[in-house]
């Protein structure tokens, strides 16, 4: 990778490590370095920056890799970490005249070695700067700040007693009481159990009836608990749970792959406990924040304690508590996001990724990775087992699984003997919905049927607002974003037109703003908000909510919307795919997709296994519980394989099919490819660099290059866009490939080259 200059400091380069290499001695300690003569230190700042720069660590000063130290950056101070320690000096390294010294240390945290392995081999393998990586580790700056002091109060030497010349009253009265019988307490504290107000407490103190105590600065939470007494498990369950457990001593990867219902999550919750019996921390990687509410709830019924949380919804203060929590090695249990993954464990033993099948462990922007795939990579470095648990397994892990790389272990059955839900196709060719509506005639009536059996439904449309696109019935004239190549979607219920990719919202107009015709603009294509306003026309007793990222941002939102399900307050649910997993719901026994043939469209070499994979698991929503569950999927082409597949229950044979299809063709998992997007405000300088790169691209037999050729998007975000695309064999090393292309071409400062190595959308 090449070097990087700043003043008089020179980065150095970036070495991927290989999945078995050993990359630094296994003690820290022993590559410290105490300048009684000169100490070079190379440390990493979180900048999108290539590596390391060279600094001198000042005499008496004790540096380790891994500790986190001030250093100058030019006219300022900056934070990073201490990332390699040598004494000789190396070859085109900055003069010893010239270097200039570490400030000092930053905190009494460190980044620990395992971490420090995993930000080089995901700046390796995605090309992407080292320090933007280690950005992804430092994602909270003010955790190094040692916490401020905690003052609390407890019964003066004299018991409590007062001064002749003070009077007791009520509220001191209160106070004095509740602290003889109880341990110290804030002022806060104080405050709040007894109804007083703040001064008089500190009227107490200055009198010296009560006394300030230090308390711990830092808290240590309620524990989960791995002897808690679970829930039963069923022989399978109980088999699954053993194998797993007996893989708890060294690197493994297995696939828990199971029916929707079948328990997985208590499987894998045995695996939680044993690496709590044996010291060691526990990661769980969950897609969607939404699915964490109900996740939660079982937890810690099953461990008596809740686990520490990780996504980006929580506050400032509870993410740096967390995150020192996990540095310190206090939280035992992290339920998380993808960038849990980068969280400081200084003794991960266990790794578990749920859903691995979800698209969102694919992170996008800025850091190109893919969660599942860097897991199973951070476990490999600490040397214990990653699981991944699916109903619906990707087609990567089930070719893994089938080259013996992976293990798997299957629960075919629903637990509690429930029975999967019978699958229903209806051929609107054949059954077409009425004008202007869209549900079709057998899901009305089985809708009818489920409220007057005093049963759920759920309705599915992987489509937010009102509709998809507004256009001008006069001239045709369709509302778009000005900032993306994407239609206006309006959001009704709001009475508002939004771009679902920037952002942008804007007032529905009156008139068209091409011909100005008024009262010409029509909403074409259904979203959530117009089936439910055909539902409350058709069924208006019914209960009813509409659930979308739109009005299920938290995990206090996700927990209510449980809460109204659970306790039978909803009878007709209609959600995108927020509710199409992971909610368990005994009522709910009917579930209609609107529109299944949605996801086929597009041309992307996964839209039959994404629609798969998505259509299965909101049917695995239906007949959870003894009541029995149907499906209803509503689409124009029932003779296509996923809904052959959908209808017959033969996941294993579409995914056979689809492998075979991909194999023809060296397509992942049988090929390798890597994008890049090339982006910019100027169109003409942006397509200038696309035909360089394409120039300049790769010219080997077994490697293919497409492209430049505009996005799909072809505008985001005011930016305009142009994709390459990089295809070899499966053998091939792409990361070196893709990093040798790019040094050949030089982009000005105002276009962005991002590489993507794996790409999971072509948008």
């Amino acid at each position: 990778m090449a070097h990087i200059r700043h003043g008089v400091l020179k980065a150095a380069s970036v070495r991927l490590p290989s999945m078995t290499d050993p990359m630094h001695d296994n003690s820290d300690l022993s590559r410290q370095v105490s300048s009684g003569g000169v100490g070079r230190v190379k440390v990493l700042l979180p900048l999108p920056l290539a590596g390391a720069y060279d600094y001198r660590a000042p005499p008496g000063l004790l540096l380790a890799p891994g500790q986190f130290v001030t250093v100058p950056l030019g006219r300022r101070q900056a934070t990073g970490v201490v990332w390699d320690n040598s004494l000789e000096e190396k070859e085109g390294a900055v003069s010893e005249d010239r270097l200039k010294d570490v400030i000092g240390v930053a905190s009494a945290l460190t980044l620990p070695r395992e971490t420090r392995r995993l930000v080089d081999w995901v700046a390796g393998y995605t090309t992407a700067p080292l320090g933007a990586v280690l950005r992804m580790a430092m994602s909270v700056p003010t955790a190094l700040d040692p916490p401020k002091p905690r003052i609390a109060y407890a019964i003066g030497e004299g018991g409590g007693d007062l001064p002749s010349d003070v009077r007791m009253t009520p509220a001191r009265q209160r106070i004095l009481a509740l602290l003889r019988d109880g341990p110290p307490r804030t002022q806060a504290d104080i405050v709040h159990e007894t109804g007083v107000t703040a001064g008089v407490v500190k009227k107490l103190a200055e009198i010296g009836a009560i006394l300030p105590v230090k308390l711990p600065v830092e808290r240590t939470a309620r524990q989960p608990d791995p002897d808690s007494a679970g829930p039963a498990l069923s022989p399978p369950q109980r088999d699954a749970a053993a194998t797993l457990i007996e893989k708890m001593d060294a690197f493994s990867v297995t696939l828990v792959d199971g029916v929707t219902g079948s328990g997985k999550t208590e499987v894998y919750f045995e695996a939680i406990a044993e690496a709590l019996r044996r010291g060691r921390q526990a990661l769980v990687l969950l897609p969607e924040i939404a699915l964490g509410a109900q996740w939660l709830q079982r937890f810690e019924a099953r461990f008596g304690a809740r686990p520490t949380q990780w996504h980006s919804e929580l506050t400032p203060v509870t993410r740096r508590a967390a995150w020192r929590a996990i540095a310190q090695g206090r939280a035992r249990v992290v339920v998380g996001a993808r960038s849990a993954l980068f969280l400081p464990f200084p003794d991960l033993g266990l790794i578990v990724v749920d859903e691995e099948h979800d698209g969102a462990f694919k992170q996008e922007d800025g850091v190109a990775y893919h969660a599942r795939d860097m897991a199973i990579v951070r476990a490999q470095i600490g040397g214990f087992p990653a699981i991944l648990a699916s109903a619906t397994p990707s087609l990567e892990t089930i070719v893994n699984v089938e080259a013996d790389r992976y293990a798997r272990v299957q629960l075919p059955t629903r637990h509690g003997g429930a029975d999967l839900p019978d699958i229903h196709l209806i051929d609107l060719r054949a059954d077409p919905p009425e004008r202007q509506c869209w549900l079709s005639p057998p899901l009305r009536d089985a809708l009818a049927r489920t409220l007057a059996a005093e049963q759920q439904s759920l309705l599915f449309l992987n489509r937010r607002g009102y509709a998809p696109l507004t256009l001008c019935r006069a001239c045709g004239h369709r509302l778009e974003c000005p900032n993306c190549t994407a239609w206006l979607v309006e959001h009704r219920f709001r009475g508002r037109l939004q771009c679902h990719h920037c952002g942008l919202t804007s007032n529905r107009p009156d008139s068209c703003p091409a011909c100005e015709a008024e009262g010409a603009l029509v909403a074409c294509g259904p979203g959530v908000e117009r089936v439910a306003e055909e539902v409350m026309a058709l069924f208006p007793d019914a209960r009813m909510s509409v659930v979308t990222s739109d009005n299920m941002r938290n995990q206090s939102d996700a927990a209510e919307f449980i809460r109204t399900v659970s306790e039978h307050e909803v009878d007709i649910l209609i959600g995108t795919q927020i509710v199409a997993k992971g909610h368990h719901f005994p009522n709910l026994t009917l579930v209609g997709v609107i529109d299944a043939d949605l996801g086929l469209a597009g041309g992307d070499l996964r839209a039959a296994e994404r629609t798969y994979q998505l259509l299965h698991q909101v049917a695995g929503r239906a007949g959870r519980a003894e009541r029995p569950g149907a499906v209803y999927l509503q689409t124009y082409r029932p003779d296509h394989p996923v809904m052959q597949a959908m209808a017959s229950g033969d996941r294993d044979g579409f995914l056979s099919a689809e492998a075979q299809a991909r194999r023809v063709g060296h397509w992942p998992p049988f090929g390798r490819l890597a994008a890049l997007i090339v982006s910019g405000r100027d169109e003409q300088a942006v397509d200038a660099v696309a035909r360089e790169l394409a120039r300049r691209a790769p010219t080997r037999k077994d490697v293919r290059t497409l492209g430049p050729a505009p996005a799909p998007l072809a505008m985001l975000r005011g930016r305009h866009r142009r994709r390459l695309l990089l295809k070899t064999e499966r053998g091939v090393a792409v990361p070196p490939l893709v990093r040798d292309w790019l040094a050949r071409v030089k982009a000005p400062s105002t276009v962005r080259i991002q590489v993507d190595v794996d790409p999971y959308s072509f948008m």
